[in-house]
């Protein structure tokens, strides 16, 4: 069976989990376009320049207020900066 792709979505930058426990993570106005694709921030490691907004309590980088990895336009914000997360991870 061939599988056909439709290349004019972009469903893949999006996915919601209502049923989860903590769901929705951050305080929202937009419940329903809330994004849970990117569960736990992959630019947390960029420290500084992640370009969120973050504050640091106790040593500790806090990203409560920050909605970037759950709003509409997040997924390319990440995607735009991966490449330095994938940095970090290939220093050896």
């Amino acid at each position: 069976m061939e599988r056909k792709h439709n290349f004019f979505t972009e469903n893949y930058k999006f996915f919601q989990n209502t049923k989860c426990e903590f769901f929705p993570c951050h305080k929202t106005d937009d419940v329903e376009n809330f994004n849970c694709l990117f569960c736990y921030c992959p630019l947390y490691a960029l420290k500084g320049d992640c370009g969120g907004n973050y504050v640091i309590k106790n040593g500790i980088k806090d990203c409560s207020n920050c909605l970037i990895p759950h709003s509409k336009g997040g997924y390319e914000i990440i995607m735009s900066k991966i490449k330095d997360v994938i940095k970090l991870g290939s220093d050896f």
